[in-house]
């Protein structure tokens, strides 16, 4: 450049004005003098003063119309007068004695309980030219093992079928049901519904170009939502699959409750029709009574929710209100109090892995959990592990049995639950422990009447 010359862009602001002002940062005196204050709706920003009125309008944090499927608190469970009290003392904070006596109640409650799980690690045909596609990174790989046995289970289960409406709790990008898709493919007469609270970036559905998109998002808490008000199910009367990879913590109870209380027993409510009148005159009454039994059976062999498959996660993360397995606590002399303390201690039965496992780096797959951290992937406290209260009094293996024991009693109750309400339902490992440290698998299909 000639020694003296101006540059382009020092033209382009010298000339410009106070729009290139403002294009380059610079601003004007009379922006400057504005006033920015916090915006009333969410003062983790801020907003110009005098167009505050304009901002409420569009900001981002303003409360939006809610969806027809939106029944407040439809599937939180009730709330009980003698809850935990609020200043809990925390698991460090316990005596020798104290911690002594919740271990003894522990194994106490898991006496007669199938300690040893199955495995059931399986794998479908739909993933294997993507678990056999050498650019997928570690992280991708361990992803796709266990949405392959996912489906597997399915499989086994025959939950993959057409007539379905596969819900997925938690869905994130919505890997989960895009596989379910590629199991499914030239299948007709299925839908697929996607709840996740957050609005998620990167959504695999929205790739999926089809006419007639059979992917509905529903951003709304499984703590609110209605299924039997969601206008394609209103529309379709399909049966519904409910399926999850690693649904956190109370996410999985709200979930359960959303579709074995709030959507089974309104469909069933709303099947419970007065038979027609018949004439008089009818001639041809057994071929009526032919058809009314008919209807009968099909009517009986209509099942609200056809199967429930989650990948548990994050039990640290549960809430007694929100525990379906309430009955079964009580039941082995327990309460509010025993499961904070079992949920806190969960926690442990990967504490002796903590530092052992790095973040995936390069792949895309490391999107999927951006809204939906795995438990392992978490750095605990001190306070969270207790590791040093129980130094010398616990053993790190001794931990980590006891949080496996935690984790087995809380689904153990949610397994109690969906059985006192008609589902076979079962625990088992879906993958190996080395590709994911939560790998208990809950399935559950309606018993078959014989």
């Amino acid at each position: 450049r000639l020694r003296g010359a101006v540059s382009p862009r020092a033209v382009r602001v010298r000339t410009g004005g106070a729009a290139a002002g403002k294009r380059w940062g610079l601003g004007t005196k009379k922006e400057n003098d504005r006033k920015r204050i916090p915006c009333p709706l969410d003062p983790k920003h801020t907003v110009y003063e005098d167009q505050l009125q304009k901002h409420l309008k569009k900001c981002n944090s303003r409360e939006k119309p809610k969806p027809v499927y939106f029944v407040q608190d439809i599937n939180a469970g009730v709330k009980e007068v003698a809850e935990i009290p609020e200043n809990q003392v925390t698991l460090s904070s316990l005596s020798k004695e104290e911690l002594e006596n919740l271990i003894i109640k522990l194994k106490k409650a898991s006496n007669g309980l199938e300690l040893d799980l199955k495995e059931q690690v399986l794998s479908h045909q739909a993933l294997q030219e993507a678990l056999n596609d050498p650019k997928n990174g570690d992280s991708a790989f361990k992803h796709l093992k266990q949405q392959a046995s996912i489906l597997g289970n399915m499989e086994k289960l025959h939950l993959l079928g057409p007539g379905r409406c596969f819900v997925e709790f938690g869905a994130g990008r919505g890997k989960l049901s895009h596989w379910v898709d590629i199991a499914l493919q030239d299948t007709e007469n299925i839908q697929f519904l996607l709840v996740e609270r957050a609005t998620t970036r990167f959504k695999v559905d929205g790739k999926h170009k089809k006419t007639d998109s059979i992917f509905e998002r529903l951003q709304v808490d499984i703590q609110h939502l209605c299924l039997n008000k969601v206008p394609i199910l209103e529309k379709k009367k399909l049966p519904v699959v409910g399926i999850g990879k690693h649904l956190c913590g109370a996410a999985t109870d709200l979930a359960l409750r959303c579709l074995v209380e709030s959507y089974a027993t309104c469909c069933n409510e709303e099947d419970e029709e007065p038979a027609p009148k018949r004439t008089k005159n009818n001639a041809e009454g057994a071929s009526d009574s032919s058809n009314d039994d008919n209807n009968e059976r099909n009517k009986e062999d209509f099942k609200p929710v056809a199967g429930i498959v989650i990948a548990l996660c994050c039990h640290h993360k549960c809430d007694w209100t929100h525990y379906v397995g309430r009955e079964f606590f009580r039941s082995v002399g327990l309460g509010p109090v025993e499961f904070h303390y079992f949920q806190r201690m969960s926690s442990w039965a990967t504490c002796g892995m903590k530092g052992t496992i790095t973040k995936a780096s390069t792949n895309e797959e490391s999107e999927d959990h951006t809204n939906n951290t795995e438990e392992h992937d978490q750095t605990y406290s001190k306070t969270e592990t207790g590791s040093d209260a129980l130094q010398g009094l616990l053993t790190v293996e001794e931990r980590k049995q006891i949080g496996s024991l935690c984790k087995l009693v809380i689904d153990h109750g949610r397994i109690r639950y969906l059985q006192h309400r008609g589902y076979e339902a079962a625990l088992q490992y879906y993958t190996d422990s080395s590709v994911s440290l939560e790998n208990v698998l809950l399935t559950a299909v309606p018993e078959t009447t014989t």
